[in-house]
């Protein structure tokens, strides 16, 4: 049995510059799925993304979507992309092995927690307070280097790792420290400062976007206090969901948002293209 890729529109062309188009997916010219291939908002042209993959139930566990996703890769590549990736609900562990058998890398996952009413207490001896002027001027350098070492870290070019920090950053932080719904803390043990915190206040949820213990404080337990101070700024706030994400790799922060009861809400996987 052939299985082949059938469009079902021309190329599509977004506001933004992306490409994307529909296909069925077809086996002897019989529809068995869809797949919808895109190409990424953030990086534009040279990164394809498989925005949806669905095979109908009777031909499900017949290699379809195998057959499929490999199809989408030699599109991709048709297109000029260096590079694809993948989102994968967090419940999916279909479509997380069948990424992972096709050789693509996990990146990172976004995890959430769902909060009551009780405010969570920072252990004996942890005090926050807001970060200052200065205290955010050095920060905004380092944690911009760090997210952009973090993006080249995981295949993507240096240049492009670079433009995404500067362009993710000003678009969040427009007004800097003063920008409205973001919180920024500083964490103190018994008056000695010991890490950072950045939490944005959203419309049904809070997310934080960074969080580290500074490197001569780590190891005693800080980052959980962090976590705590997160928790009980977004209850403080009305707010009930708590949003993060974590990239592969960081082992002590994966189990450390375990411990605390957060959940993998999506994956993201990608494949570099030969």
């Amino acid at each position: 049995m052939t299985t082949t890729l059938r469009p079902t529109e021309p190329l599509q062309r977004a506001a933004d510059g992306t490409r994307s188009r529909h296909y069925q997916v077809c086996v002897n010219s019989r529809p068995v799925g869809a797949i919808h291939l895109g190409t990424s908002p953030v990086f534009g042209d040279s990164v394809a993304r498989i925005l949806d993959l669905r095979i109908a139930e009777p031909d499900r566990r017949r290699g379809r979507g195998t057959v499929a996703a490999l199809a989408a890769e030699e599109v991709a590549r048709g297109w000029g992309c260096r590079q694809i990736e993948a989102a994968v609900p967090g419940d999916a562990e279909a479509g997380l092995r069948l990424l992972t058998a096709l050789g693509y890398v996990l990146r990172n996952r976004v995890m959430e927690k769902h909060l009551g009413d009780t405010l969570p207490g920072l252990p004996p001896g942890s005090g926050a307070r807001p970060m200052t002027e200065a205290e955010f001027a050095l920060w905004y350098v380092h944690e911009s280097e760090h997210y952009a070492r973090t993006w080249i870290d995981r295949g993507v070019p240096e240049a492009e790792a670079y433009a995404k920090a500067r362009r993710d950053h000003e678009q969040l932080l427009p007004d800097g420290p003063a920008t409205e719904d973001m919180l920024f803390s500083v964490l103190e043990q018994d008056g000695t400062r010991v890490g950072t915190l950045w939490v944005a206040l959203q419309e049904d949820r809070a997310y934080v976007f960074d969080v580290e213990t500074d490197a001569a404080h780590r190891g005693r337990g800080h980052g959980r206090a962090l976590m705590l101070l997160a928790e009980r700024q977004t209850v403080e706030a009305g707010l009930r969901v708590l949003g993060l994400n974590v990239f592969a790799g960081n082992t002590p922060a994966e189990r450390l948002y375990e411990s605390l009861g957060y959940t993998t809400t999506r994956y993201t996987l990608y494949k570099n293209l030969l």
